[in-house]
Parts: C-alpha cells; structure tokens; sequence
C-alpha cells in the first residue's frame, strides 16, 4: 500500500510566529475587537482610514484562569528582617488602596504603578475584516451570468482514480480492492477447491499413494502461493472524491453616491459625508469585485466625477437637490437600464434645500428612482430638521427599500454605516 503524505504550507506564517495561535486569539476575543475597532473609526482621518491599528484591552478582558497549589495545612514561616512581630500577634488589614504593587498586583502601588493593558496590531485586512463584518448589500441578488470572470462553485462529482491524498475515499478504496481479489483469485481458488477435494479422496483410499499425495501437496502449495502474491490493496484501486467548478450568476451591481457640496456645507460636514463615502467604497471593494461606484456632486447643478475629485474638489454653491437625483435617474437610463442590474443609492446632504424643490426630491424618488433601485439610503450630516429631511420622512414610511439617519459626530459614523447596511438575517 503506498505511504499518503500530507504538506502543510506554513511559509506565509511569518519568521517565529505562530498563525494557529494568532487566529485563536482574534476568535477569542472577537467581540472586545470589534468594539475597539469601532472606536478607533471616530479618531481617525480620511487619509488612514483603511490602515492596520493597535487595539487595546483591558488586562481583565484577556486573563487566563490557571491552576496553582494553594498553600493548606498548618505551617509555620520565618520572615527574614522581621523586628515587629511575634508568635501569635495579629497583623492588621492594610489601608484601602495600599496594595504592595508588585508585579502580578491588582491594586496600585504606592508609587503610582500598576498593570497594563495588553495591546497588539491587527493588520489592514484584520481590521477591514472586523470593520465590515456582517454587512452585506441589502436584497443583492445574482442575475447574469458573466464570461469574462465569472464565479464559481465547487459541487461533489462523483469518485475519480487520481487525487489527493486528503480526498481519499477510504471504504470505496477497499471496496475495489475486494473485487480485484475476488476476479483475480476466482480461478486459482477454484482450482485450489478440486486439488483439496482430490488430496482429500487420495487420504481416504484404503492404501494411498505416497507419490499422488505428494504431487497433489506440491500442487496445493503452488496454487496457495500464487493467491497469496495478489496485492492486497493495489494503486489502481485508489479512490478520489471528485469536486468540479460550476460558473454561478453574478450579482451585477451598481452604487451611486450623490454628496451635496454647496455653501452650507461647511468642512466639519463635507469631512462627515466624506468619511461615510469613503467606508462605503471600501466595503464595496472589500466583498463585491463586480460592482461599478459613480460619484455624483451637486450644488445648484449635479454632475458626475471621478473618484479624485468626488473627494478633494473645492467647488460649491447653492442648493438644489433634485438635480443630483434627475442626473442619476438619467444615467442609469443611459447605462444601467434592463434587469440585470441591482442599482443602490447612498446620499449625504446636511438637508439644507431651497423649499420648493424638496417636495420635487420626494416625489423624483417614490415615482422614478425607488422603482428602479434595490435600496436608498439618506444620511443626513446636521441634527436640524430641515425641509428635506420632513420630506424624505414621508418617503421612508411608505418605503421599505428607503432608509435615512444621521450623523453629526464621527463617532456616529460606524454605528449608523453598520444600520444601513446591516446583512438582513433570513
């Protein structure tokens, strides 16, 4: 039977660095990651966004019980230096927070020390990991099936004669070997079976022939020989499992970001909308390689823009919102029309409008947009309720597909970014 190796690859392990145990850990204490992950997002700039970082816990999150001998029985101890006490003095209680300190302590010591907490880095895709983790496109579904780079399914196909070695099939491996026995050795079994029933015949006869027995004996051991050289597993009797690709429907999407740059968004709320936009692009591009972004500016006229100047453009105006939704209405007519597309909208405003033209917002996305889209969102960057958002409210309650919140700290972002996209639970 042929030796079945098995090759590990550690080689993207690191020098002296133990994956297995790094991976535990992080499943360990998932939970206290995510929420120092959370919070490392409202501390950070635009331009680091999506860098690696130093999570922190606390020493109590991460201690480990463990067994020691406790002291038991009756003993008796010198203490060196011991000028103070005697035999059967009682030693008071020290004062609260006198602790001794030392190493292992969990009280400060007199001179200010104490235990840390136990910080380690994550990488860039650790962080990205836990930053989206559960967050999926809302009602994302697959409708086409692309050629250039489609994806794949791996399904069982059956067994094959070669593979490797951790797909052995092992009962169907024996199984074929039993067969090819039981065909090899059919023939030399049966002519073992006459030989035995004519030495048998021969032992019977009141005077038997030395000579016959023992050229029937010779014979036996021959035919014996013979079955017993038939390999009792052969390589040809290996078998497989067989695991094969089948191209699957891709889910053909695209994401529309429409940001509002006129004179009454300042900084503090342009760099808001900025940071939502920019978690936005790299959950895109962390879970869904197939989806197209356009990038929409408006102040009292909409335009589309690349990606560099959706974010560092300087220019600004007035406000009229619903020439950014017609812009996006139209190219999705010119560009994204048919259904194989799932269409989503993301947009940021601080709700500040010119009055007669929110009502015109409300009815661009009940009557034309929402039909077409998968799910819209609205972030609103002011706490101020302003006519634009009063009038997205009455589109949200007869919208399921339609949801608004919003952010006036970059400590909010992560927690409504997470409610926006949350993955739906089936």
């Amino acid at each position: 039977m042929p030796l079945l190796h098995q090759i590990i690859d550690r080689r993207l392990s690191g020098k002296n660095k133990s994956i297995g145990n790094r991976e535990r850990f992080l499943r360990r204490y998932r939970d206290q990651i995510k929420d120092a992950v959370r919070k490392a997002v409202g501390d950070r700039s635009i331009r680091n966004m999506e860098e690696g970082a130093d999570i922190t816990l606390p020493r109590r999150d991460v201690s480990e019980p463990v067994f020691d001998h406790a002291p038991g029985g009756t003993r008796e101890t010198v203490h060196p230096g011991n000028r103070e006490f005697v035999r059967g003095d009682h030693i008071q209680r020290p004062p609260s927070g006198g602790g001794s300190g030392k190493p292992g302590g969990k009280g400060a010591g007199g001179d200010g020390g104490g235990e840390d907490d136990f910080t380690f880095r994550i990488t860039r895709e650790e962080f990205m990991n836990y930053f989206f983790d559960d967050l999926a496109l809302p009602r994302l579904a697959r409708t086409e099936l692309v050629a250039d780079a489609p994806e794949w399914k791996s399904r069982r196909a059956g067994l094959i004669s070669e593979g490797n070695p951790t797909s052995l099939h092992v009962v169907r491996s024996m199984r074929m070997g039993l067969s090819r026995r039981i065909a090899m050795g059919g023939e030399a079994r049966k002519e073992l079976r006459e030989l035995q029933a004519r030495l048998a015949m021969a032992l019977a006869a009141p005077s038997p022939p030395a000579a016959e027995i023992d050229a029937l004996k010779e014979e036996i051991a021959q035919v014996e020989a013979r079955l017993k050289r038939v390999p009792f597993l052969d390589p040809f009797d290996l078998r497989y499992r067989n695991r094969v690709r089948e191209p699957l429907p891709t889910s053909k999407a695209v994401m529309f970001c429409l940001m509002d740059v006129s004179g009454s968004m300042d900084e503090g709320r342009k760099d808001l909308a900025k940071r939502f936009y920019i978690l936005l692009y790299l959950f895109l591009s962390q879970h869904y390689q197939q989806t197209d972004v356009v990038f929409i500016r408006h102040h009292t006229q909409a335009s589309e823009v690349t990606e560099d100047e959706f974010f560092h453009a300087a220019e600004t105006g007035g406000t009229v919102v619903s020439s950014a939704l017609e812009l996006m209405h139209n190219i999705i007519k010119a560009r994204f029309g048919g259904n194989d597309w799932n269409i989503y909208g993301a947009q940021a405003s601080d709700g500040d409008n010119w009055l007669h033209d929110s009502s015109k917002c409300r009815m661009l996305l009940q009557d034309r947009l929402l039909p077409l889209c998968r799910y819209f969102a609205y972030v609103q960057v002011a706490d101020e309720d302003q006519n634009l958002w009063e009038e997205y409210t009455k589109v949200r309650d007869s919208n399921e597909h339609f949801a608004m919140q919003k952010i006036v700290s970059p400590a909010q972002i992560f927690p409504v970014f997470r409610d926006l996209f949350k993955k739906e639970v089936v």
